[in-house]
């Protein structure tokens, strides 16, 4: 089969072994898209190798026909057109994962969308209501608004009743926002956030991918009770916390990563998705937004329109698709 490979930090499509057959509880997928994220592009740089024992090749999540499955496995079958999360591998023809990081797509969405959906819609969920613990009513700040995680949290508050303040990059990616949902945004070129975010009212969880750079402005707009959800670190990681500040206002630092949690977890995550956001989807309340598409063997200029923060919603590889 064939698969990405980075050399030099030079991704290549190029031959590889094949794949060994599915084990006890996995299912082996003929991958249709593949999904974009910021921690291929980390892996790319050496700054995030892969889990103990998972596969070199990138690639956090699929859209893909269901090959064959494992022992134990009942609720898909060959043929079945469905979405994964994974912990590597995406960028390949062909990949195995736990049966239970693997949804039918939502009725009415093709393969297309369908890649769009598990990494975003899954670190979202987890990182706003899971982690974030949102309460009814409760404001939201989601940092790097435009991307294919902001996108999703961004519907995802709107349909469940959290306004929301974003931050972008330009002045057209603030529209987008607004267009999904968005309540009320900033331009992260004109300076800091605070006071705008103050002025707002503040908010009580903050998704931030950014880290270090904005550490001290989240903290002056959380509210009492707030919490502070880090994904990512583009801002850096190292920062002066204000400890008396955290104190006084009983505010909560939390870390959060996806792609090291066990299968059970990013199952029970999947399912959560299923029950409350398949439907949503289903009925057109919510949709994946799509950057643009490349051929997989056009990988490093997918990745470098990412890397130039140029991509508004998901950017995508085609492998093997019919749709």
């Amino acid at each position: 089969m064939h698969a990405v490979t980075f050399s030099q930090q030079h991704a290549d499509w190029q031959a590889v072994p094949d794949i060994a057959p599915p084990s006890d509880g996995e299912v082996q997928l003929q991958i249709a898209y593949a999904g974009v994220n910021r921690a291929d592009l980390m892996q790319r740089a050496g700054q995030y190798a892969p889990p103990p024992g998972v596969t070199e090749v990138p690639g956090l999540e699929v859209s893909a026909t269901v090959a064959s499955v494992g022992a134990g496995v009942d609720h898909l079958a060959a043929g079945d057109r469905v979405c994964a999360l994974l912990t590597g591998g995406g960028y390949a023809e062909a990949v195995n994962v736990d049966a239970r990081q693997v949804l039918p797509l939502p009725r009415g969405l093709g393969l297309r969308t369908g890649a769009a959906l598990p990494e975003v819609f899954a670190t979202a969920w987890l990182n706003l209501f899971m982690e974030g613990n949102l309460q009814a009513g409760e404001r939201v700040l989601l940092h790097a608004g435009a991307s294919g995680v902001g996108s999703a949290a961004i519907q995802l508050c709107r349909a469940f009743g959290h306004p929301c303040f974003v931050t972008a990059g330009s002045r057209a990616k603030l529209d987008a926002c607004h267009q999904l949902g968005a309540d009320a945004g900033f331009n992260r070129h004109d300076g800091s956030f605070a006071d705008a975010v103050k002025a707002w009212g503040g908010v009580d969880v903050i998704l931030d991918p950014v880290g270090a750079s904005y550490l001290a402005d989240n903290q002056r707009v959380l509210n009492a009770d707030g919490r502070l959800v880090l994904i990512g670190i583009m801002g850096g990681r190292h920062a002066e916390l204000d400890m008396g500040r955290l104190l006084m206002k009983r505010q909560r630092l939390l870390g959060s990563t996806l792609r090291s949690q066990p299968a059970a977890a990013k199952g029970a995550i999947m399912q959560a998705l299923y029950t409350h956001v398949w439907p949503l989807l289903e009925r057109g309340d919510i949709s994946a937004l799509i950057d643009r598409c490349w051929p997989v063997e056009q990988v490093n200029e997918a990745h470098a329109h990412m890397q130039s923060n140029a991509n508004t919603g998901k950017v995508l590889l085609m492998i093997n698709a019919d749709d």
